[in-house]
């Protein structure tokens, strides 16, 4: 598609030498109103290698840039050189493009023969999958979605938490309370307690520390009856995950955990020998990172047992050697920073140059109105929970506004699944917040099923009015702003898509699509559309409408959301 901005860049190479192409892209801006522009370029820069003043500049400039096809004018606001694009240009360009490509608009190939890896989710084994899991969920599906979007081979990855010492915890605490009838029942649950008693029987006897390690030790030497417990409540603990992967949608290129790498990590460790890397301190061996302000990064206990850094770190040679990742990207909480920066030096301590490919992408905590998340104190609010009250509150809804909708438990489970994931990805992914029932489940204003229902009420006004996609348009009869407005937002969604990519965050597609809904309402409401007098005028209000039905549902796809056609 028609790029108005690079237009604008060759424009000013031609007339200004000194600066390089990258650095007039750059110095371009987006004004806060579209009365002062699409675009405008601040003359501040252009006055260091053309020695006038900026406001002298942007006038010339302007005068030299007049009749541009590209642009209805471009003109001087003192040291700012304003661009206006063509709007018929802009209006014929967009919905055509939309129209030919359909839910492909936005799409590339830009990640041709490059692997992504999203690694996401990553619950621990035999612990709930609770509300604070949702972040890691939903933004990591996102990220796959995205990069998939734009061409990447991308792998989606949940590297579960089925290794470590809370197996030798949950083995040991088996053996003394546990009935596996009662578990089989309802298994995170009774896990759960069993977890918790333990904790809180080792607060009143410290020696039951010290079996669970020696039950972790005896699962990492394959002792037999460790290994069939430990396979036993990885299997069951994985059918209750997947209840609520089923539920939102997301599938799994690998599951494998922390015990996948059990058996990879001694080539790390001998490298790190090799390399004179790993120091001995009191029987354990670690790496010092004192010259880069960080803790040294242990690799081994005292009594032989491995950590998690040692896992992550086998998992990244791993991968690379597997798959030879263009990226590979760990959607994992903000508390967890020092970790992934401690073992990305250590890799490239050992003088591997993919160190740098190696990304994580922290997210804010999640804490409960009465205080923060403990699986240890039991503590949880389980996301199946969230997820199945959010479709109940939907079916309500349902049953008052439209109770004779078709497929109302289908359509109250996309909305209400949507309600959840799109307050998630709302915001900036770094902020912390607070779950809140009420605000998970509301419907008005900013959310989901606003989008969602600005997608549904085009396909009715779009069946009701007979629209056919292969009538001719005047494109020039789409001339009112409000037209104009959803036209740019339309334009702004490619882009929007490459934002996210490139700083992973979805939130710049849930705020453009948001935006693309709130314009077509404006439209709607103050519009005849099927009603039009004139049959152009209404074949081009439906062409339209089609083009933001369509970009809609390729957003709310892209972030995991279904696009409901009737609700």
């Amino acid at each position: 598609m028609l790029n108005f901005k690079d237009k604008a860049v060759e424009l000013i190479l031609a007339e200004v030498e000194g600066l390089s192409e990258e650095e007039i892209n750059s110095a371009i801006e987006v004004p806060p109103s579209y009365d002062m522009g699409d675009y405008a370029l601040p003359a501040f820069q252009l006055a260091r290698v053309l020695k006038k003043a900026p406001n002298i500049i942007a006038e010339e400039l302007a005068e030299k840039f007049s009749g541009n096809e590209y642009f209805e004018r471009i003109e001087n606001a003192g040291p700012y050189l304003n661009f206006f694009i063509n709007k018929e240009r802009l209006i014929e360009e967009t919905i055509s493009e939309i129209k030919e490509k359909g839910d492909n608009y936005g799409s590339s190939d830009m990640g041709k023969d490059k692997t992504v890896i999203v690694e996401f989710s990553s619950p621990n084994i035999a612990k709930p999958f609770h509300i604070g899991h949702i972040r890691t969920t939903v933004i990591g599906n996102a990220l796959y979605k995205i990069y998939s979007f734009l061409g990447y081979d991308t792998i989606a990855i949940n590297h579960l938490g089925d290794y470590g010492t809370q197996f030798g915890m949950l083995i040991s605490a088996y053996k003394k309370w546990g009935d596996r009838e009662v578990i089989e029942r309802d298994p995170i649950n009774e896990l759960l307690k069993l977890y918790v008693d333990f904790n809180a029987a080792a607060e009143e006897d410290e020696s039951l520390r010290d079996e669970a390690r020696y039950w972790f030790r005896e699962l990492e030497n394959k002792n037999e009856e460790a290994v069939e417990l430990w396979e036993w409540i990885r299997k069951i603990s994985l059918e209750e995950f997947n209840k609520v992967y089923d539920l939102l949608g997301i599938e799994f290129d690998s599951y494998a955990g922390e015990s996948f790498y059990s058996d990879k990590m001694e080539p790390i460790l001998k490298e790190l020998r090799e390399k004179d890397l790993l120091v001995e301190s009191e029987g354990a061996y670690m790496v010092e990172l004192e010259d880069y302000d960080m803790p040294p990064a242990l690799m081994m206990k005292s009594d032989g047992s491995t950590l998690y850094t040692t896992r992550d770190m086998a998992a990244a040679f791993y991968r690379k050697e597997k798959y030879d990742f263009y990226k590979n990207i760990y959607v994992v909480g903000s508390q967890q920073n020092l970790h992934f920066k401690s073992f990305f030096k250590v890799i490239e301590l050992m003088g591997h140059e993919w160190s740098k490919d190696c990304i994580h992408v922290p997210f804010g905590m999640v804490s409960l109105e009465d205080g923060t998340l403990s699986t240890r104190k039991g503590r949880v609010v389980f996301l199946e929970d969230v997820l199945n009250k959010a479709v109940e509150n939907t079916t309500g809804i349902i049953e008052k506004r439209n109770p004779e909708l078709e497929n109302k438990d289908q359509v109250a489970e996309q909305v209400g699944i949507g309600a959840v994931v799109f307050q998630e990805l709302f915001n900036q992914r770094i902020k912390d917040y607070v779950f809140s029932w009420d605000k998970t489940l509301s419907f008005e204003g900013e959310t989901g099923p606003y989008v969602q229902y600005t997608h549904a009420r085009i396909c009715s006004l779009l069946d009701r009015g007979d629209f056919d996609i292969e009538s001719e348009v005047d494109y020039s009869l789409l001339n009112s702003e409000n037209e104009i407005n959803i036209v740019r937002n339309l334009y702004d969604f490619p882009k929007a898509i490459v934002d996210a990519m490139e700083k992973n965050e979805p939130f710049y597609i849930t705020r453009k699509i948001l935006d693309i809904a709130q314009s077509y309402n404006t439209f709607y409401n103050s519009t005849n559309i099927n009603n039009s007098e004139d049959e152009k005028v209404k074949r081009a209000r439906q062409l339209l409408s089609y083009a933001t039905k369509e970009v809609i549902k390729t957003g709310l796809n892209i972030l995991g959301i279904k696009a409901p056609e009737r609700m």
